[in-house]
């Protein structure tokens, strides 16, 4: 579910810290309040659940399955980062939220049918992939052989995992 909706994250990542304008603490530092940023939103909007009947809360699953559909349609998941012309953390952070639409919608119907523990495992997980997603973005930038063919693959395979994910959400409940 990470990897799925945070690929263009690892793009953005590796752009922000190929900028020589930029620390990369900044960099490191903004994407993790970024990505906690948007787990916090999500947690909260699936608090919606605790007033939805439960057979309405797998409807929750139509939203990745839209956001890969339309993403198929598109024919691309990532998109156009503009850095802000004053950078740091909460720039940073600032941009992560602003391209983690994607995120909200995928996490939201998930933590809605997940156990309260199951979410907190959510969140460190989280926590851990960012910085393994920091630590990807960086050899991105430092080894641009890598850079092409994952470009060239990973969003071609998103929209595809955020549709099981959402069929997932909707059949599996």
């Amino acid at each position: 579910m990470f990897v799925a909706t945070n690929i263009d994250g690892l793009f953005l990542t590796a752009a922000l810290l190929s900028d020589r304008s930029l620390r990369a603490r900044d960099v490191v530092l903004g994407t993790y309040a970024g990505i906690g940023a948007l787990y916090a939103i999500s947690v909260t909007a699936s608090l919606v659940s605790l007033v939805l009947p439960p057979d309405y809360i797998a409807l929750l699953g139509l939203v990745p399955i839209a956001i890969g559909a339309r993403q198929l349609w598109q024919g691309s998941s990532e998109t156009e980062a503009e850095v802000p012309a004053k950078h740091g953390v909460l720039a940073v952070a600032a941009i992560n939220v602003a391209f983690g639409g994607d995120n909200i919608g995928v996490y939201t119907p998930v933590f809605a049918t997940s156990p309260g523990h199951a979410i907190a495992l959510y969140g460190l997980i989280f926590a851990g992939l960012t910085g393994l997603w920091c630590y990807a973005a960086h050899r991105l930038v430092n080894h641009p052989a890598l850079g092409a063919p994952v470009r060239r693959y990973g969003p071609r395979i998103v929209p595809f995992v955020l549709i099981a994910l959402g069929l997932w959400i909707l059949f599996g409940t």
